[in-house]
């Protein structure tokens, strides 16, 4: 007599996939492989939050305690990897080997042939590090080279900029040939492939293939470098990185802005350190019509004087710069040395102008205007009229 909770052959019976009969059942895929590792992550997420829980407690700091909780994360993604593996290598049991082979025959069945070129699964897989060694190869030689340049070599940094991104560009392009070469593609085979391709996603890639040939522009012809301080439409920012397609900008804010190098190429853009990174800072000012002009002169070129940011040797200048309603426009131009600087410059500037204004009774004055009544002019009063004793 058959038990009422006898399960159903198609659960118990082994699993079949079209002509494909698997050496396990749907119940034991469950409770062999789904709720073990149900389980193991149930217990990898309580042990991740209570070490979590534990280091915020101890005296440990933030950089130290986030570098541990990395590592720990990376520890249980090892453990959660392992532990599938082991689970499907249970389940398949002596039908692993046979398994793996099948799976290694499937993935490199080639889809697509030219010459002597096959293309299957494994060999796009294959792509992957190829491209991974070539960009680690590419900035090794970049550091090895930028080390020799400062050891024996006296190069300017924009010169220096642009020679270490050609042979950073060389080294990547000639490792991706090799390594294609290595895991079987034959480039040469493959060139009416490309341009067919080339033709039907042209268009699309329009803004791809601008920003790299621009990319190629700055690094010749090296309108800005890494480290210039760059205005780019409202926003002032130091030049971090150029890459291939885009240009890393961070601002005084310490923003982020990601620029395609078209942008960059195709339009106006302030570069403060271009050839010479120290600039000449103007601050701005206004004092009153009663004010001595030379005195005001005096005061100002003794604050230039002891600017912090001041380049050492160059005298300050003083001018006079219009004659406005509200009083006298002044300015005074200082040299700073580093045009990152030129906000905390100009800060410190207008605070020790009104500090020294301050001390010296110079007036700085408000918006103001002069009305001027027209005496011997009657106005009309109430009830008379404005045409009386016409």
């Amino acid at each position: 007599m058959n038990s009422l909770f006898e399960l159903p052959p198609a659960i118990t019976g082994p699993l079949v996939l079209g002509p494909v009969e698997l050496p396990f059942s749907i119940l034991q895929l469950v409770l062999e492989f789904f709720l073990p590792l149900l389980l193991l992550a149930g217990l990898l997420w309580l042990g991740l939050k209570l070490l979590r829980r534990s280091l915020q407690k101890t005296r440990i700091e933030e950089k130290p305690r986030e570098t541990a909780l990395r590592w720990i994360r990376r520890a249980a993604r090892l453990i959660w990897t392992l532990a599938i593996l082991l689970l499907a290598s249970r389940l398949l049991r002596a039908e692993l080997a046979r398994w793996i082979l099948f799976a290694l025959r499937a993935l490199n069945q080639p889809f697509f042939t030219s010459g002597g070129t096959s293309i299957s699964v494994v060999t796009l897989l294959l792509v992957i590090p190829v491209f991974y060694v070539a960009g680690w190869v590419s900035r090794l030689a970049r550091s090895s080279v930028e080390q020799g340049f400062r050891r024996h070599l006296s190069v300017d940094p924009a010169r220096a900029f642009s020679l270490l991104s050609i042979i950073r560009f060389t080294v990547m392009a000639i490792t991706i040939v090799i390594g294609l070469s290595v895991i079987g593609i034959n480039l040469s085979s493959l060139t009416v492939f490309f341009g067919v391709l080339g033709i039907g996603v042209g268009f699309g890639l329009q803004d791809v293939v601008a920003n790299s040939f621009a990319g190629l522009i700055i690094v010749l012809t090296r309108p800005i470098k890494e480290g210039d301080r760059i205005l780019v439409g409202d926003i002032e920012g130091t030049v971090k990185e150029i890459k291939f397609i885009h240009t890393i900008v961070n601002t005084v804010v310490n923003e982020t802005l990601i620029i395609p190098n078209s942008v960059i190429t195709s339009n106006s853009m302030h570069n403060y350190s271009y050839d010479d990174i120290s600039i000449l800072l103007c601050n701005n000012v206004q004092v009153s019509y009663n004010s001595d002009l030379d005195q005001v002169g005096e005061v100002l070129m003794e604050v230039g004087r002891r600017n912090p940011y001041g380049v050492a040797g160059e005298e300050p200048r003083y001018r006079v710069v219009s004659f406005d309603d509200s009083g006298i426009s002044v300015r005074l131009c200082t040299w700073i040395r580093d045009a990152r600087e030129r906000i905390p410059a100009m800060s410190w500037g207008n605070l020790e102008i009104w500090r020294a204004f301050r001390k010296n009774g110079i007036e700085i004055p408000f918006p103001q205007m002069d009305l001027h009544v027209r005496s011997g002019v009657s106005l009309p009063g109430p009830g008379r009229s404005s045409r009386e004793g016409d």
